[in-house]
């Protein structure tokens, strides 16, 4: 039982991870990380809590939960205070970005393509 909470906890924080990420991106990129990540990402988000529902109390299902939307919201607050202090100039923080969300981009069309 507690191998199926833990398994339910990685689940919730694994899909919250994405579906956080998906906000990062700009607009133009944006549209292909939400058609491909981010509604995945809320599919197993929302059958994670099913399947919580099904298997566990609701207590559990709600702490699980909102432990995990806590740790993955702490968890991208430090990774930005600890990425805006690495980088005092901030265009190139801003050419690293895209140059990120380009290579995302092109990987996505190459598993899908090739």
């Amino acid at each position: 039982m507690i191998i199926k909470y833990i398994g339910f906890i990685f689940t919730l924080l694994w899909s919250y991870t994405f579906i956080k990420s998906q906000g990062i991106f700009k607009k133009g990129s944006g549209v292909l990380i939400t058609l491909f990540v981010s509604n995945i990402s809320w599919l197993t988000f929302i059958a994670a809590c099913y399947y919580g529902l099904k298997t566990f109390s609701f207590y559990y299902v709600l702490c699980g939960v909102v432990l995990s939307v806590i740790l993955v919201q702490l968890g991208f607050a430090k990774l930005s205070l600890y990425i805006n202090s690495k980088f005092s100039d901030k265009s190139k923080l801003l050419k690293i970005k895209m140059i990120i969300e380009y290579l995302i981009i092109i990987l996505i069309i190459y598993f899908i393509f090739f």
